[in-house]
């Protein structure tokens, strides 16, 4: 009896070896999204003010606003062959990341009209922005791409019990590798930080001979100063 069980086996093997051999091989697909764009000239500089008081610097009026949503999910599939004994399964995880800013809405506010070179100056400013986002989201599709690979893609499907593997990959997926993405996303607040320094904020206020500083001032109700 003891023979024949060994038989049995040693038989049964490579059939199950085969099916597993079936399914597709790990796979992982990254996608940035593309960024929707709007423009919105119908805000004042105090209602911009308080959609950007989290990132306004004390004393700084916002006249300019980009705003992007960060967006950042995973679909998986796992096709899976269950052995016929019913208690362990091989399975073959299908990753797609979608990632990126978007919508993203820039904003003028409203008393500097299109046209106008103060208008310009503060849309060339907010462009700066959008570009930052833009390249930061192409700078890290290359490595969360290669991360997701190390991680998840193999020559040989995964093993597990019967029923687990999509459970415990979405599990996975959820509580490690997408707080990952958002902070790679996030990281791009340091290079935001960088284009709004005292400096740039100095010039575009004097710029266009003053057109900037002169249509805040009419629009807060202050004095212009007497010129000498």
């Amino acid at each position: 009896m003891r023979a024949s069980c060994l038989l049995l086996l040693a038989l049964a093997g490579p059939c199950l070896a085969d099916e597993c051999d079936e399914l597709p091989k790990p796979s992982v697909t990254v996608k940035r999204l593309d960024e929707k764009i709007s423009y919105n000239t119908r805000y004042s500089y105090r209602a911009l003010n308080n959609l950007g008081a989290a990132l306004a610097q004390p004393g700084r009026q916002v006249l300019g606003l980009t705003r992007g949503n960060a967006t950042a999910s995973f679909l998986s599939k796992t096709p899976a062959y269950v052995d016929r004994s019913g208690r362990w399964e091989c399975a073959s995880p299908q990753i797609t990341l979608t990632f990126g800013f978007t919508p993203v809405t820039i904003y003028v506010a409203r008393e500097f009209p299109q046209g106008s070179c103060a208008y310009k100056e503060i849309l060339d400013h907010e462009m700066r922005h959008l570009k930052t986002y833009q390249e930061h989201m192409v700078n890290i599709e290359k490595s969360l791409a290669e991360t997701l690979a190390a991680r998840f893609m193999s020559d040989k499907p995964w093993r597990a019990p019967a029923g687990q593997s999509a459970a415990q990959l979405q599990k996975e997926l959820d509580e490690r590798w997408l707080p990952y993405v958002q902070r790679e996303i996030a990281k791009v607040d340091a290079a935001q930080a960088l284009i709004d320094t005292a400096e740039e904020y100095e010039r575009v206020a004097n710029a266009c001979d003053g057109e900037v500083k002169k249509r805040l001032l009419e629009a807060t109700g202050a004095k212009k100063p007497p010129s000498k």
